[in-house]
């Protein structure tokens, strides 16, 4: 509710301030170049061919393309920086096109793009994070064996039994728990982490993009719904205790509730990480719009403050991702036992 109370409160200044600008500057015959906030947000949000840690500082990535008449491509994402064409190929709000010799976009060829992106980029290191880390608890586990956990082990132990005797455990049940629970804690721990990266200075918002939401949420569907007993295709072919008129109205409510639980988790992650950051981004950005000192340590204190909201979100949200996987897989592999009903 905080959170959106801020973000409102951000577009309304926004509105004042814009309204403000556009008067003084009316009648001015020198113009100023306008800082465009809403420009500067999608571009910090979305993916990019490079990754911009600061203003002047970039680190170039590979761009990848595969075509059919020139076959697989690769090149560093500098050459297509600032709308400058190299090859052929044009980045045009970070899609790669093929232009002809004209200069205009070649419709009748569409590259495949195959390219390290920032967002890839941030997937590959949060892998690598968290392979480095659950192998040094692992070791940390074999050679402590019966003995109290050192190191990171002591940090990341707790946290593992919490999600095993608190989450996964209550909601599967303790006989079948062990099957699903290592899909459960990556789960956890890919987005916890991915969560952190993304509020560091020059982070990838990757939790906050739909597509990777999307695969998380495609995931906890296909493990739920394959692992589903006769007792959980029953409850939605067939619900126990409706009459058989109603059928025609709650068999389409039924499969449609199927499908709205992977529905939920993607846009649930997706929407709260990209407003964060948006509602971050824009108090900075009102530093700039107003140019004023004495207002900067006001935006700079309400920053602080929804950076340290955004820590708690970072938890809450890979922790409510992962109870309703738990829950979701509980309720498609739970044995149902029913009474006779009248």
């Amino acid at each position: 509710m905080i959170k959106k109370i801020l973000l409102i409160l951000a577009f309304l200044v926004f509105n004042i301030s814009f309204s403000k600008a556009n008067e003084e500057a009316h009648g001015e015959s020198q113009k100023e170049e306008k800082f465009d906030i809403g420009n500067m947000i999608m571009h910090h949000i979305s993916d990019e061919h490079g990754w911009e840690f600061a203003h002047g500082l970039k680190l170039p990535l590979p761009v990848i393309l595969y075509t059919h008449d020139r076959g697989l491509e690769a090149f560093s994402s500098t050459r297509l920086e600032h709308g400058q064409e190299y090859n052929g190929y044009v980045n045009h709000h970070e899609k790669i096109h093929r232009v002809d010799a004209s200069g205009k976009v070649d419709e009748s060829i569409h590259p495949l793009d195959f390219s390290i992106t920032k967002n890839v980029a941030t997937l590959i290191l949060s892998a690598v994070i968290l392979i480095l880390i659950f192998t040094a608890v692992s070791r940390g586990f074999e050679k402590n064996r019966g003995k109290a956990p050192k190191g990171i082990q002591s940090f990341m132990e707790p946290l593992i039994l919490f999600l095993r005797d608190e989450v996964v455990k209550p909601s599967i049940g303790e006989k079948k728990y062990r099957e699903y629970f290592p899909y459960l804690l990556t789960l956890f721990f890919f987005i916890f982490t991915n969560n952190l990266l993304g509020l560091l200075p020059g982070g990838a918002n990757l939790t906050g993009n739909i597509a990777i939401t999307l695969v998380l949420a495609v995931l906890t569907f296909l493990i739920t719904n394959l692992s589903a007993n006769k007792g959980y295709w029953m409850h939605i072919l067939r619900p126990p205790g409706v009459p058989l008129g109603l059928l025609p109205i709650m068999l389409p409510v039924e499969i449609v509730g199927v499908f709205m639980k992977p529905l939920s988790l993607m846009i649930r992650l997706f929407a709260n990480i990209t407003a964060g950051h948006i509602i971050m981004l824009s108090l900075f950005g009102l530093i700039f719009i107003f140019k004023s000192w004495p207002v900067t340590p006001l935006f700079g204190v309400f920053a602080l403050f929804i950076n340290v909201i955004e820590l708690l979100v970072a938890f809450l949200q890979a922790f409510i991702f992962t109870l309703l996987s738990s829950m979701y897989i509980g309720t498609a592999v739970e044995e149902h036992h029913h009474e006779e009903h009248h």
